[in-house]
């Protein structure tokens, strides 16, 4: 038994955290479940979310008090500090390339070392080390008591900086992160500032989430000591978490069916669009789709059309919505894999792999040409083209 172990804690933001967990126990679990096959990206925010939900429990330990219950996992998150903005730029990076690099590997160094350093010097050591660790976070007006510790003073300079360490990290990815989502929108025609619905619309909202952390981060540190603050940033981690579920559970079907005409009356509510325009429109479309196709452009966007077509930008997008019933990524992919089909059916092409088919017609990577293929055609490519052979 240790000299003073204060009483359980638990106030309004004990609770609130706890509640932080539990969501993002069952979020993580719900990307985990869904990142089968060519849905990667969602495995490493399943993890990031997990990494989340471990720093808020070691918070919650420290905040409650019942961290003096389980005195041996003081300190034992703490790798995962430096795992988190890693995982962010890698999550948004997997998803808007559909594809992983070889080098990927690389960003898990830092972290992977960190924890083996904090094997040889943080973790065996005893618990009088840790109770005086976790008092000097806490409760730093309660007397430390005497402890054995093994190695230099010089051997824990990595452990006093660990706050350093992980705000540079954060810092320096949310750096790459924005200049990876600038360069994206830029490929589509777009700012990233702009306010037109893409699908890059939830990486740049998650991106600043997470930058919202990172300045609440160092805030913290800046005018709490020690740790005192830390529940500040788990409840803020909490906050990100619903936001997270929010938007998962407003892109599911269910609501999605039952909205869709709704806000789309709402969104084109005061256009000006008339119907002579718009059938005007249509027609060049149609055209300029035939005869110059423009789709096999991988960095074809909406604004690019709009100007070709000598219309507006929300005019054209109204008509896709209402008239085609489709999204301009939709419409694109409608074209390209029929684009594609013609080159899997044809004898000429015979030669020429699907990863060149997929170029071909406007995709930078398989993985994407195979997502849109299946969901277009509900069959693969290799499948395909494999039908057409037995066929003919």
């Amino acid at each position: 038994m240790f000299p003073v172990s204060p009483p359980i804690r638990m106030d309004l933001f004990s609770i609130f955290i706890l509640l932080g967990i539990v969501q993002g126990i069952f979020l993580s679990y719900f990307f985990i479940s869904n990142s089968k096959g060519n849905r990667f990206p969602n495995l490493l925010l399943a993890i990031l979310l997990f990494g989340l939900v471990l720093i808020m429990v070691d918070v919650w330990l420290g905040y409650t008090n019942y961290m003096f219950r389980v005195i041996w996992l003081v300190d034992a998150t703490e790798p995962v500090n430096l795992i988190l903005a890693p995982l962010t730029y890698l999550y948004i990076k997997t998803s808007i390339s559909q594809r992983i690099e070889k080098n990927d590997w690389i960003h898990f160094i830092p972290p992977a070392f960190y924890f083996l350093y904090m094997c040889l010097m943080i973790y065996p050591q005893g618990t009088a080390f840790k109770y005086n660790a976790n008092i000097g976070s806490y409760h730093p007006e309660i007397a430390t008591i005497e402890a054995y510790i093994y190695g230099e003073r010089w051997m824990f300079f990595l452990k006093h900086h660990i706050n350093d360490f992980t705000f540079i990290s954060m810092f320096c990815y949310d750096i790459a992160g924005f200049i990876l989502l600038k360069n994206a929108y830029k490929k589509q025609g777009y700012s990233i500032f702009s306010k037109e619905k893409t699908p890059l619309s939830w990486y740049r909202k998650f991106h600043l989430q997470l930058l919202g952390l990172v300045l609440i981060f160092l805030l913290v540190k800046i005018f709490f000591s020690h740790d005192l603050g830390d529940h500040i940033i788990a409840a803020c981690i909490t906050l990100i978490i619903y936001a997270t579920s929010i938007t998962v559970f407003s892109r599911s079907l269910f609501f999605h069916e039952n909205s869709t005409k709704s806000n789309e009356t709402k969104k084109y509510g005061k256009s000006s669009l008339t119907a002579e325009i718009q059938t005007s429109t249509l027609r060049k479309l149609n055209d300029l789709m035939k005869t110059e196709k423009p789709f096999l452009d991988p960095g074809f966007s909406l604004p690019v059309l709009a100007k070709q077509l000598g219309t507006s930008t929300h005019h054209l997008s109204q008509i896709l919505n209402e008239e085609l019933e489709q999204t301009f990524f939709d419409l694109m992919a409608s074209y390209r894999i029929a684009e594609a089909q013609k080159l899997l059916y044809s004898k000429e092409s015979n030669f020429i792999k699907i990863e060149e088919i997929a170029q071909m017609v406007g995709y930078n990577s398989k993985s994407a040409f195979n997502t849109a293929f299946k969901k277009i055609t509900g069959v693969t490519p290799s499948e395909f083209k494999k039908r057409t052979s037995e066929t003919e």
